[in-house]
């Protein structure tokens, strides 16, 4: 398992009976979790908001502080992150994923050229700011007006407007194939698709059905000499081994690479727990 430990802002305070408690630079959140199937003792901390789960789905934020801020923000060395509670239970940043940011950064900056990333499925924009950090232009693609309008924001507050990114609102299986058509390129593929979800059209999108025909076509944007493809997933059930079999059967055809795949996670504060949060697969260029 890969555990981020460097992200001194954010803090996993306690773990026990499906919930968490949380500092998030000094914003205290109670949330559940499933991977939490143990009992222990919860500090004695004030918090600032619990998520509560309804018997018949969803949920809702009980606000238990008159302090929480409806937008405040984390930092994760020079990048900063606008967070807000979303329902859901999210903020809009997943902390475990540092570890892949800080991939993303080092491959770049090795790579000692111009660099092209296309970041599916591109949520708040955490991987492409990671990207923009190391000096790659990148191409930020979500269903979601509202997440790439937070991803703009993100950008902003981490001081990298004026560097090269396009945001585009649209279904991601559409666009692809649009862009295979106008045969642009990438040398860093990245995606982080959910299990279920709709497009800008109300598109469906099933995992387990949608995601191989997806890396399939992605094959076709990779350029001549690509240096990366992430996939990550939260999937429960989702073997890390799946993404593996699905780059190999892939990515690797068209150009031999190093395939990898893990767990992420992150450790407790003041403990030997390790809060496992999800599976990433990735193909590297040797």
């Amino acid at each position: 398992m890969k555990i981020v430990k460097d992200f001194t802002e954010y803090q996993i305070l306690a773990m026990s009976n499906s919930m968490k408690v949380e500092n998030w630079n000094g914003i205290i959140l109670k949330r559940p979790d499933p991977q939490i199937i143990w009992k222990d003792t919860m500090p004695n901390v004030k918090i600032d908001a619990i998520y509560n789960r309804s018997n018949k789905g969803g949920g809702s934020w009980d606000i238990k502080s008159k302090n929480m801020p409806t937008v405040w923000q984390i930092h994760y060395k020079d990048l900063t992150f606008n967070l807000k509670l979303m329902g859901f239970k999210h903020t809009g940043l997943f902390p475990e994923q540092a570890y892949n940011w800080n991939l993303i950064e080092e491959i770049i900056k090795k790579a000692n050229r111009e660099v092209k990333v296309l970041n599916l499925f591109a949520y708040t924009g955490a991987a492409s700011i990671a990207a923009l950090h190391a000096g790659a232009s990148v191409v930020h693609v979500d269903s979601s007006k509202g997440m790439v309008q937070w991803a703009k924001e993100n950008v902003y507050s981490s001081h990298l407007e004026n560097r090269p990114i396009r945001f585009i609102v649209d279904d991601v299986v559409k666009f692809v194939k649009r862009e295979i058509r106008r045969n642009h390129k990438y040398d860093i593929i990245l995606m982080d698709p959910p299990s279920f979800g709709r497009g800008a059209n109300k598109e469906v999108w099933n995992l387990e059905k949608d995601l191989y025909p997806l890396v399939e076509d992605c094959v076709n944007l990779l350029s001549d000499n690509p240096l990366l493809f992430i996939i990550n997933s939260y999937t429960t059930g989702l073997s890390k081994s799946v993404l593996e079999n699905i780059l190999y059967k892939t990515v690797n055809q068209k150009i031999k690479g190093i395939i990898s795949s893990d767990e992420l996670g992150i450790q407790m504060k003041d403990s030997n727990l390790v809060l496992p949060c999800g599976i990433y697969g990735r193909w590297e260029r040797k």
